[in-house]
């Protein structure tokens, strides 16, 4: 059984910025996945060449929620983000022929 390296992108107005003005993308990755699979993974499933891959694990937050019945505090898990950047005048598109 292969493990997934990707889980998904990450498509925030941040991430946009990031690809519009430096040409990088963000993924949720897998918890142990190092930089050279995080690589193989990217090049493999988009056809694009990777310049260098960042790494970072986000933290664990709280968060709490007003509702009638009064407050739900719940949390958001922590997870693995990693950053690629492609070379020049790659690109990858996340939308398609949307």
């Amino acid at each position: 059984m292969a493990k997934t390296v990707l889980v998904k992108p990450i498509i925030t107005e941040k991430a946009e910025g990031l690809s519009d003005s430096l040409n990088q993308y963000s993924f949720v990755v897998d918890r142990k996945a190092n930089k050279i699979e995080i690589r193989k993974a990217v090049e493999e499933m988009y056809g694009v060449t990777v310049d260098s891959v960042n790494t970072m694990i986000m933290p664990a937050k709280t968060k709490n929620r007003t509702t009638r019945s009064g407050y739900v505090r719940g949390r958001v898990s922590s997870y693995k983000k990693a950053i690629i950047t492609l070379t020049e005048g790659e690109e990858i598109d996340f939308f398609g022929d949307i």
